[in-house]
């Protein structure tokens, strides 16, 4: 054979997805070379000439003629007599060059660089796999639900690479059947064993701010920029935006006519609760923005210990601490004070401060009611037993132990 077609003899590249074939042409060429010098102890007066276009290889080796019986090394050498039988026109001092043909090398020899080259390739997809992937971090990908594990989803994306979504990066909501269609961002690249370990986060505030992107065009062009984002997946997040046009309205751009820009992200976070807040430098009133939907009276700012003590009326509280105490710990999150949250008594109403009830309540509770911004007793007693239950760290008998505490100081 003239030359040997390397895409013909090793059928396995068609299934190298992410190789260029100049990069799979020089490790060919490597592999070859060291097939030569396993077999001639030198590779030095041999050419490997790759055809990147249609696959050819060829091997052409020189050897200089010497006279009979002064050879030294037949490597790189060979003697008159011997190359006058391929071609008499040669003469000593000339240069014997020859085409080594595939099948020279044995089967043996064929087989083994074979599978060096499979093993070299499938290093090299997942080097080029890994880079891929790790210039990719913060970028929304799109794949298909492969398999479904107890801990985690394995994705595919277009080229087939895998993807992991684990369960602590999932919306609670989250459920995923083969053949489904996930988004999410790329959120760690590491190397496990010499493999590519991609995990994407549908949890991440960056996935927040993809999605962000996607729906609102100031955004994406810079005319609008998202200062903070704080999530608890699945149920509520905070945004905070600013403008550098005065003319534009960050909030109202990113919500849309009538929510048509915010629906699509709502939807893909399953129903995910999200305030859009203007950003602004003054504290006071970004912790006021960052409590909405709740209405604050006044608050009490610490700078030094970075705490906010908030006063709202009675019935605000709830709305400011929201279902589960979402909306304080976000809002808390979101400004970086450490909020809390105290009912405003009305005039004429009579009220007692929970820490009166101290001897007949352990100190323990009464933090607890405190750590969501109960601090009174008629502002506990607003709330039922199965919303005090889902706010607190406390059992359904010790609530109701509490609050027939409390109903007796008003009886």
């Amino acid at each position: 054979m003239s030359s040997i077609n390397l895409i013909e003899s090793f059928q396995e590249f068609k299934d190298f997805k992410n190789i260029d074939r100049p990069t799979m042409m020089s490790v060919l060429e490597d592999v070859f070379r060291s097939m030569i010098r396993k077999k001639y102890g030198t590779d030095e007066n041999c050419d490997v000439i790759v055809n990147t276009d249609n696959g050819d290889l060829e091997i052409w080796r020189t050897r200089m003629v010497m006279e009979d019986g002064f050879s030294e090394d037949d490597d790189l050498e060979i003697e008159l007599a011997e190359v006058n039988k391929i071609d008499p026109d040669l003469e000593v001092g000339d240069e014997y060059v020859e085409l080594i043909t595939l099948e020279s090398f044995g089967r043996r020899a064929i087989l083994a660089a074979r599978q060096t080259l499979v093993s070299k390739i499938l290093e090299l997809e997942k080097d080029e796999i890994f880079k891929k992937y790790k210039d990719r971090v913060g970028e929304v990908v799109t794949g298909e639900v492969y398999q479904v594990w107890k801990k985690e989803t394995l994705v595919l994306d277009d080229e087939g690479n895998e993807l992991l979504l684990p369960k602590t990066e999932q919306i609670p909501a989250d459920y995923f059947k083969k053949g489904d269609h996930v988004k999410a961002v790329v959120h760690k690249v590491d190397m496990m064993n010499s493999n590519p370990k991609i995990i994407i986060s549908r949890t991440a505030p960056e996935f927040l701010q993809r999605l962000f992107e996607q729906e609102v065009p100031e955004i994406f062009d810079g005319l609008i920029t998202i200062k903070k984002i704080v999530r608890e997946p699945g149920e509520r997040a905070k945004v905070a935006v600013e403008s550098y046009d005065d003319r534009i309205d960050p909030v109202g751009a990113c919500v849309g006519m009538k929510g048509s820009r915010i629906h699509g992200i709502v939807r893909e976070l399953k129903n995910e609760n999200i305030d859009v807040i203007n950003y602004t430098n003054n504290i006071q009133l970004y912790i006021q923005r960052a409590l909405s939907p709740a209405k604050i009276t006044s608050i009490k700012l610490d700078d030094e210990k970075k705490t906010a003590a908030v006063y709202l009326k009675p019935d605000q509280v709830s709305l400011a601490i929201g279902r589960g105490g979402h909306n304080i710990k976000l809002a808390g999150k979101l400004t970086g004070y450490e909020i809390d949250v105290y009912r405003e008594a009305g005039e004429n109403e009579e009220d007692v401060d929970i820490e009166e009830f101290s001897d007949e309540i352990d100190g323990w509770i009464i933090d607890e009611f405190k750590r969501i911004g109960l601090d009174t007793a008629k502002s506990v007693l607003a709330l039922s037993v199965g919303e005090l239950v889902k706010r607190t760290d406390l059992e359904e008998e010790t609530i109701k132990e509490v609050l027939s505490i409390l109903q007796a100081e008003f009886e």
